[in-house]
């Protein structure tokens, strides 16, 4: 039996990496799938290549903008005619913008990584929760977070603004779980490690980096794949997972119990 057989589900940020190996795997067990994204070409893209394992419509929108999530939610129930399950993806890592060090973090990459990360979560998340109240149903979230969270690694990763965007949604996210358990609504979120995905290009593909993970993801040695996330999205979105609320899960190749061992400068 497909473990998301019929189950209603939108994928924010479901057009490129994690989410879009989510996406086919969400497929693969039977689910009916919505997915937003910022890129209409990269939504296309993602269409035609999930469209070989079935049915799937693509919406484009800013998820960190109120009105833009409120156009995602009503397509996505009108296509789905209800909602099941929402997983939130969609984040930037900020570097460009200007996050780093606390010391060399600026305003503007402070907020701009706040905006993608934080408020988009917030913004997917509370339009969830008025769904399922409003519908009298239950229904469940699955938000991403980071391991660098809680498990910082600033020799390599040390940008202020996603660690604590990603900690302010683990917060936030626990929060809501317990708000909303008599409700039937579950929260639960994934950390990942390192995983190789464009948004990780720089790091998954630098040398320096590349002999820390050898030590520091153990499991793999290496930088994690998408589908390795696809797995334990599937599991925490599906009723295999009906008694469970409010916890993080870290994927992460051994990140969280492992020193790693940094190249000597």
């Amino acid at each position: 039996m497909p473990q998301l057989a019929n189950k209603r589900c939108l994928i924010a940020g479901g057009t490129t990496g994690i989410g879009l190996a989510a996406a086919a795997r969400f497929l693969q067990e039977g689910a009916r799938l919505v997915i937003a994204g910022r890129s209409e070409e990269k939504g296309v893209a993602a269409c035609h290549k999930l469209a070989k394992i079935g049915p799937v419509h693509f919406v484009a929108c800013d998820v960190s903008q109120p009105e833009h999530v409120e156009s995602l939610f009503e397509q996505a129930c009108d296509f789905l005619v209800g909602l099941d399950v929402v997983y939130h993806v969609a984040g930037i890592s900020g570097r460009r913008f200007g996050d780093g060090p606390l010391h060399e973090c600026t305003v503007t990459g402070w907020q701009a990584t706040m905006a993608a990360n934080l408020q988009s979560t917030f913004l997917t998340n509370r339009a969830a929760i008025q769904h399922f109240l409003a519908n009298e149903q239950p229904g469940v979230i699955l938000n991403m977070a980071s391991v660098l969270a809680f498990s910082p690694s600033p020799h390599y990763f040390d940008t202020a603004a996603y660690a604590a965007s990603k900690g302010g949604i683990i917060a936030m996210s626990q929060l809501a779980a317990a708000s909303y358990a008599t409700n039937k609504i579950r929260v639960n979120v994934i950390a990942p490690g390192l995983i190789d995905t464009p948004m990780a290009e720089r790091a998954a593909h630098d040398e320096a980096i590349l002999h820390f993970l050898q030590s520091k993801q153990p499991l793999r040695q290496g930088p994690g794949l998408p589908e390795d996330c696809a797995g334990a999205a599937v599991f925490l979105c599906s009723d295999a997972a009906s008694f469970i609320t409010g916890t993080v899960l870290p994927v992460d190749g051994g990140w969280c119990v492992s020193e790693g061992q940094a190249e000597e400068d």
